[in-house]
């Protein structure tokens, strides 16, 4: 079995920064493409950034300068620093990753963490 935990939301004001963190676990063979996703109320669930294995990012253009997605292959985790955050930020923001488990791959979500942009 495969999990995803993450940490790191919460309530920031304007302008400040919060960074998330998300590690997999369980019997993973290997890992692709990571990424983080958000959804705002009443929005449908969009992507944020992405990562490959090899380190090769992209962003939405609405975070481009402000996000910064990495991630640590030896602890199996993906992290999103987040800067001059926006009220538009705020959202549930989701990892995911495409996670091969013996001869299959797999896409995996994590829990879904919170983050409040709010003065």
């Amino acid at each position: 079995q495969v999990q995803l935990v993450e940490s790191g939301g919460g309530l920031v004001q304007p302008g400040g920064s919060l960074s998330l963190s998300c590690a997999a676990s369980g019997s993973i063979f290997s890992i692709n493409a990571m990424g983080w996703y958000r959804q705002a109320p009443g929005k449908e669930r969009e992507l944020v950034a992405a990562i490959s294995s090899d380190g090769t990012t992209n962003y939405v253009d609405s975070v481009k300068g402000r996000f910064t997605i990495s991630r640590d292959n030896a602890k199996n985790t993906v992290y999103l620093q987040m800067n001059s955050l926006k009220p538009e930020d705020t959202a549930v923001y989701y990892c995911n990753a495409d996670i091969r488990v013996s001869k299959y791959e797999y896409k995996y979500w994590g829990q879904g963490t919170q983050v409040t942009v709010s003065s």
